[in-house]
């Protein structure tokens, strides 16, 4: 079952929430301020957010910066500013989605579906939970990177790319494949984008970047996570 946090200070709206979620086979955590809400994301694995943007304590943008960080989770916007700009302020700020209150539940529960799936076609939570080659290791329930036993710090994107590549690992896969799977949107030809990544994962996992183990170039055609097993 996927679990939901659900953060709004009008305890009316998470209610009415609550129950659609729950009714569509989601488990449902509610927070009513930005504080709880962070307390609950280092207690519970949570699968996705709504947030609303104006809340005591701290405020949605604040948040869903302060999740980004290190949680590549689905987050929702659900806020009473209906302008342009201020969706555009919600998405620059790491949300998925934004939607304008008032609000259809219906539409609500459907736009939860699917940032779901795409969450789960990025390989966010996808299955088998544990990814396992040679000395790395990803456990997908805690989103831990370890090698050798010794945790390492990536950002969304590099989780999700480095997750995406082991999840195939002996796999090659062309910068094109890569950028639309991990950033779920045609090819533009920004190829710097996913070589940078792939930079700063193989600093991050590799003894030696100009001799790697594990995230290795198939010259002319792309890039691979060596099957180590």
């Amino acid at each position: 079952m996927y679990r939901i946090l659900v953060c709004d200070d009008e305890k009316e709206i998470v209610e009415v929430i609550r129950i659609y979620l729950e009714e569509a086979g989601y488990e449902v955590i509610c927070c009513f301020d930005g504080e709880e809400a962070l307390r609950k994301l280092k207690q519970e694995t949570i699968h996705l957010i709504i947030l609303d943007i104006m809340m005591p304590k701290i405020d949605g943008l604040t948040l869903a910066r302060k999740i980004r960080r290190t949680n590549p989770v689905p987050i929702l916007f659900l806020s009473a500013k209906t302008q342009d700009t201020d969706k555009i302020i919600g998405l620059n700020a790491g949300a998925d989605d934004y939607i304008c209150k008032p609000f259809q539940p219906l539409e609500l529960t459907a736009r939860v579906k699917s940032n779901l799936r795409r969450y789960i076609s990025l390989g966010g939570f996808n299955q088998p939970e544990l990814l396992k080659t040679g000395g790395l290791t990803i456990d997908n329930a805690k989103k831990e990177v370890r090698v050798d036993g010794e945790l390492i710090r990536m950002t969304p994107t590099e989780y999700n790319l480095l997750f995406f590549l082991t999840s195939n690992k002996g796999r090659v896969f062309s910068i094109p494949q890569i950028y639309e799977q991990v950033w779920n949107e045609p090819f533009d030809g920004a190829e710097k984008k996913v070589v940078v990544h792939i930079s700063h994962i193989r600093d991050k996992i590799e003894i030696n970047p100009k001799n790697p183990r594990y995230l290795k170039i198939v010259w002319g055609l792309g890039y691979k996570i060596e099957n180590l097993e």
